[in-house]
């Protein structure tokens, strides 16, 4: 079972690649071996498994080895963690906006919610 104790640090730094965040939109579609995550990238096939190794150890990305062939696998659950996290700060954000909004309102005498 995946390891719980995701780190949002670790998952905001992994997805702060554009190649990482590239490989995470390629996974969402399904698995990938790591020569299907390399093969659209400009880079060497050891730069990609750099790459997976960060997405590996932030939680978003597991592989496994079958024969010769790496199979990597997004982690809904991680991706959720964050999005949870964002959610959070956006409605945050949006309630001290309105907010400021119905203050500003107030004070040029227009229409409040």
């Amino acid at each position: 079972m995946l390891n719980q104790s995701w780190s949002l640090d670790r998952i905001l730094q992994a997805l702060a690649d554009p190649t990482r965040r590239a490989m995470v939109e390629h996974l969402i579609k399904g698995p990938a071996s790591v020569s299907e995550l390399a093969r659209p990238l400009p880079m060497s096939l050891a730069a990609v498994v750099q790459h997976l190794k960060v997405l590996e150890s932030s939680g978003l990305v597991h592989t496994e080895k079958v024969g010769r062939v790496r199979t990597c696998r997004i982690e809904p659950a991680a991706l959720r963690f964050a999005e949870d996290w964002i959610v959070r700060q956006r409605t945050t954000w949006e309630h001290r906006l309105d907010r400021l909004g119905d203050q500003l309102a107030e004070r040029s005498g227009g229409p409040q919610r």
